[in-house]
Order: structure tokens, then C-alpha cells, then sequence
């Protein structure tokens, strides 16, 4: 395929500003599925995707375009997620791009994910080309929309497209400028195989499908592969484009995306980010990998029933191959048996990975609260890294603890700053800026611990602000903080997985909040269930189960009280010898109940 008439671009935005709707018409533009097999969303095959909206998974597809030239173009669209959550997937895209599509709802203007988007995209040196989106719309301000293109990002506002998704207006001028404005791709088919791995999938017939973009060099069906981090060799069985279907090719040549299939059983030979390159005749050097994602909350995942443990074990593997940013190491916990302590990029992610175990490999999981990485300093000069409250040392012999902190950026109009500001004091924020970009909108930076965002920041910010504001965040120094470690007591007897880590002063909160959910999901028994917060040997919160008590005295009727007290004495002993022997079978609801942070869910909108 000539390389000239290869454009290889990603479509960036905001959560909620159109980039699936966008992708739908594109692709029904040039024609590449029929109108009767088409389905919105196309793209976001995940049915999680289609029932909140969202996209969590970048997707390639191949479009073939007839330009107002005459030449038919072969455009590469990777498709990208917004959810602040996500912004790994995006890097992976935008390493494989040469431009992109930044996508601006005509409604809600630039927000804090805009602007994350696309100084990445200038990171990567990407061309952007600007859309203004959803100009149907009663409520579209595109006056309003060119202003703030032209004083917030310092771009041309009169060569932003005006478009649509939905009713599929400036879809050729979108397709124009791809062709005009963003470069070809560069490389050399002659020179040694240089491909990056940017993705990759399980098919329980065929392996490992690999997506890769190819820099230098090509490769085709007979070819001995090698991937330079891992060192292990396969012979390619076939390569080829995405056009939502895999689609078979002679070879993948310098500058195009595909896919290629080498019978790879084994899941752990696949990095994200790795270097394809051939075995005869290697690359001198890897290419620049991608930052590798770096997980910032931490839950143990266990199989509700124990024989399912191989089972979680084998759909985790599957599932890593399929979502880089996911971690996961052996763990056992006293309460609920064998299971993985995992690492995720936010609650949206736990609840992601979550329902794709349930529904994808059919495997029921308990998860206990998501705690961060602290940074715990010992009286013998000794640092460690703690992110699961069973390693928690002892607190003599503790000197100081730090915890992760972030620069958040929020975007909202004036009306809710106050609330804003108030929710940032409650989370233990402190102001770092207020800036008024216009006469009604304000950015509010704030450095707030990350143990305080993944709890129930975001529901709140949403609430409080009723939906208009946007919020964005990068990792900064850790800072000192006053970490302990409470404990849950189901009748006495301490429930590891419900241990978590938080700052003393919200302790007393949190220990109430987790009692209180126990006692509506844990069902009475026979005898009376005391659930206690405690920090050490300090209780601090009680909630009671009442017991299930029968009527012994209805038979007792006249006579002296005594009589009737004999009775209700006999019951009581009766009662206190069941506690003792009596065991409380938590069910898996009440995990659940504790893991969340209210009545609304990271993510659902």
C-alpha cells in the first residue's frame, strides 16, 4: 500500500462529547458495514460500553476514502476513551497516530479533559485538528465555543469544522482535513521489522491477536517474529486490517496498523508496548515503549465460591492481555480464602474489571475497600511501600507515614464554586489557584489526597455541581499524613478484608458508615451480632443485629413472675452459649455495601 495515502488519527475529547457518535458516522460514510448490519456504537463492543455510554477500550478500524482528488486514502481511526479513568488507553493510541480529531461539544464547551487530551497530543508532536460538535442542538453556543478555542488553546478558531455526529453534518470537511492536514506516516520498508504493540486480544480458537503499528520495515504470513522485552520467538500465520471485521493481507508494511496471529497460546509472552522486530534480522533498538500505567488503587478480588479460584485466575490472565493498565499478584485473606490483591486506575476501572469477570468469564467475585499506596517510614530507618491494611506494621514502630497527592484541575460554572470549594475542604484540599477563564466559567486547582478522590470524590463533584463541572488530575509529591488502620468486627472477630486505611480524622465517619451497611446486609441469627469500628483496641462504633427470639413465656400464664423469669434466664444462657460457638456468614452484599461509597456509582451517569 502506498504510504502516502496512509493517515493514521485518533478522535480525543471529553467524556460525553460525541466521539463514538462521530466514529458511527465516519464509518457509515465510507461504507465499510451495511446499513442493516450497522448498530450504534459500533465500535464499543463491550456491553458494558453501550449500557453506560462509554468507551473503555480503544478500537482500530481501517476506512477507505474517496477525496475531492480523486485518490482513495486508507484512514486508520483509533478510536479513544474519555473517562478521566482512561487516559492510558489514550497514550496507546496517540503513539500510533500521526493527527488527531480534537472533539469540542458545541453545549458544554472546553473542559478539563479537553485540555488533558490534548497537551498530550502535543506531547506526541500529533497534528490536531479541531471539530466543534452537536451545532443541531437548540443549546449549541458555537459563538461562545470559538472564543474559548481561541483564548484557551490558542488555536485558529475560524478553521475549527462545524459538525454533528448524530445528524452527520461536516462529515466530508472532517474527512478533508484528515487527508490535508495530517501528515502521511514515516518509515522505510526495507529497513529491519520495528513494530509496536499497542493492543492486543484473546480468541479462544486462534491465540493472541496482536495490534500492532508498524514504524519500519514489514512483515508477512512465514516470517520467524521476535518481541524484544520478552525474547520469545513465534512464525507469523497471518497478518491484516481492522474494518471492524479482521480483514487478511499479504503483509503490513511501514506506516500501516493491522493485526497478525502467530499462534500465541501463551498470554504472558505479550507486552503493551513491546517491539515486534524480525529473528534473522533484528532492530538495533527497540522503539520508545509506552509509559508503563501505573496503578493508583488497590482491592483484593476473591472467588465467591473457592473451587472457582482457578477459574479467576485463568479470566484475570485473559483479561490483563486485554487491559495493560490492570495488575494482580496472589493474596489470601483469613476471611474469605485464596484470592488477588489487584491495582486499578480509579473506582470506574474496579467497577469495569468488575463486571467483565462476571459477565465475560462467568466467575462471581467479592471485593474489598480500594485502599492507595502509602509510604510508610520505620524508627529503624527503613521505608516501605503499603497498599493492603493486612501489611500494615505495628504502630510502635512507625515514624511517619506520606500519602499520594494530586493536582486536580476543575472546570465549572461560577454558580457552583462554593460548593466546589467546600467539597475540596471536606477532602482535605488545599488551593493551589482560581482562575476566571470568562465571565462564567472558573478553573479551581486543588492539591488533594488521592485516598480522598477514589473514595467518593467524583459522585460528589457531580452532584454538587449538577453535571456541568469537569475534572482532570496528575500525580504530584507525596505528602505527611496521619494514616491509621481501622478494623471491622463481625461478633468479636476481626474481618481482614473489611480492614482498610484512612486518615484518623475521617476514621470515626467511615467506621459508622461501614457499620451501619453491615447491619442492613448481614441477616439476624439466633443469637445477638455486635459489628464494631475499632482503631487497635479502641472501639469506636457499634451497630447490634438483634437476635430471633421466640415468645418462651406465651405457655406461662398466672402464677408468680418468677416463674416467667426462670424461663426468659434459661433463654438468655441459651442464647450466650450459640454466641459462642455460633458462626456469622457475611454474605457477599455486605462487601459490596462497604465498597460503595453511597447510592450512586464512580462512572454511571
Amino acid at each position: 500500500m502506498d504510504k502516502t495515502k496512509i493517515r493514521n488519527f485518533s478522535i480525543i475529547a471529553h467524556i460525553d462529547h460525541g466521539k463514538s457518535t462521530l466514529a458511527d458516522r465516519l464509518i457509515q460514510h465510507c461504507k465499510i458495514v451495511s446499513d442493516r448490519e450497522f448498530q450504534n456504537q459500533i465500535l464499543d463492543n463491550m456491553d458494558i460500553e453501550r449500557e453506560r455510554g462509554i468507551t473503555i477500550k480503544s478500537n482500530a478500524v481501517m476506512l477507505p476514502y474517496k477525496a475531492k482528488d480523486g485518490e482513495i486514502y486508507h484512514l486508520n481511526l483509533i478510536d479513544t476513551p474519555g473517562h478521566v479513568d482512561f487516559s492510558y488507553e489514550v497514550s496507546r493510541a496517540l503513539n500510533s497516530c500521526e493527527g488527531v480529531l480534537l472533539l469540542i461539544d458545541s453545549t458544554q464547551g472546553i473542559e478539563a479533559q479537553t485540555l488533558a487530551n490534548l497537551y498530550l497530543a502535543m506531547e506526541h508532536n500529533l497534528e490536531v485538528i479541531v471539530v466543534i460538535n452537536k451545532i443541531d442542538l437548540p443549546s449549541a453556543d458555537v459563538d461562545m465555543v470559538k472564543k474559548q478555542i481561541e483564548h484557551d488553546l490558542g488555536f485558529d478558531p475560524d478553521e475549527a469544522i462545524l459538525a454533528s455526529g448524530k445528524a452527520g453534518l461536516g462529515i466530508e470537511d472532517i474527512f478533508e482535513a484528515i487527508v490535508t492536514r495530517i501528515p502521511p506516516p514515516k518509515g522505510d520498508e526495507k529497513s529491519p521489522l520495528q513494530g509496536l504493540i499497542f493492543d492486543s486480544h484473546y480468541d479462544e480458537f486462534r491465540g493472541v491477536v496482536v495490534h500492532t503499528r508498524i514504524f519500519e520495515g514489514s512483515v508477512k504470513p512465514g516470517d520467524n517474529i521476535l518481541f524484544m522485552n520478552t525474547n520469545k520467538v513465534y512464525t507469523v500465520e497471518e497478518v491484516g486490517y481492522f474494518k471492524l471485521k479482521l480483514e487478511k493481507s499479504n503483509s503490513l508494511q511501514a506506516g500501516e496498523v493491522g493485526y497478525l496471529l502467530g499462534n500465541i497460546k501463551n498470554i504472558s509472552d505479550i507486552d503493551v508496548g513491546d517491539t515486534i522486530t524480525l529473528k534473522d534480522s533484528p532492530a538495533a533498538t527497540p522503539l520508545d515503549g509506552f509509559k508503563k500505567a501505573k496503578p493508583v488503587v488497590f482491592s483484593s478480588i476473591y472467588p465467591i465460591a473457592t473451587e472457582d479460584y482457578e477459574n479467576l485466575s485463568e479470566a484475570l490472565e485473559k483479561l490483563k492481555l486485554n487491559d495493560a493498565a490492570l495488575t494482580y499478584s496472589k493474596d489470601v485473606s483469613q476471611a474469605l480464602g485464596f484470592g488477588f490483591r489487584c491495582g486499578f486506575l480509579g473506582l470506574l476501572h474496579i467497577e469495569v474489571v468488575q463486571e467483565r469477570l462476571e459477565r465475560e468469564f462467568g466467575v462471581s467475585i467479592i471485593l474489598t475497600a480500594p485502599s492507595v499506596q502509602y509510604e510508610v517510614y520505620l524508627t529503624n530507618g527503613e521505608m516501605v511501600i503499603i497498599d493492603n491494611p493486612a501489611n500494615y506494621p505495628d504502630v510502635t514502630s512507625i515514624d511517619k507515614i506520606r500519602e499520594p497527592f494530586v493536582k486536580a484541575t476543575m472546570i465549572t460554572p461560577d454558580t457552583y464554586v462554593g460548593a466546589l470549594i467546600n467539597l475540596c475542604i471536606e477532602k482535605r484540599g488545599t488551593q493551589v489557584g482560581l482562575t476566571y477563564i470568562d465571565e462564567k466559567r472558573v478553573e479551581l486547582v486543588y492539591e488533594l489526597p488521592l485516598a480522598e478522590i477514589v473514595y467518593d470524590f467524583y459522585d460528589k463533584l457531580k452532584s454538587y455541581s449538577k453535571g456541568y463541572a469537569s475534572f482532570d488530575y496528575e500525580f504530584t509529591h507525596p505528602q505527611e499524613t496521619n494514616v491509621v488502620k481501622l478494623d471491622i468486627l463481625v461478633n468479636g472477630e476481626t474481618v481482614d478484608a473489611l480492614s482498610m486505611l484512612v486518615h484518623r480524622d475521617k476514621a470515626r465517619e467511615r467506621a459508622l458508615s461501614a457499620c451501619e451497611k453491615l447491619k442492613d446486609t448481614i441477616p439476624r441469627q439466633q443469637f445477638q451480632i455486635a459489628i464494631q469500628g475499632a482503631i487497635g483496641g479502641k472501639i469506636i462504633s457499634r451497630e447490634t443485629i438483634g437476635a430471633y427470639r421466640k415468645d418462651v413465656t406465651a405457655k406461662c400464664y398466672g402464677g408468680d413472675i418468677s416463674r416467667k423469669r426462670k424461663l426468659l434466664e434459661k433463654q438468655k444462657e441459651g442464647k450466650k452459649r450459640m454466641k459462642m460457638v455460633g458462626n456469622v456468614e457475611i454474605p457477599q452484599a455486605a462487601f459490596l455495601s462497604v465498597l460503595k461509597s453511597g447510592d450512586t456509582t464512580n462512572g454511571k451517569k
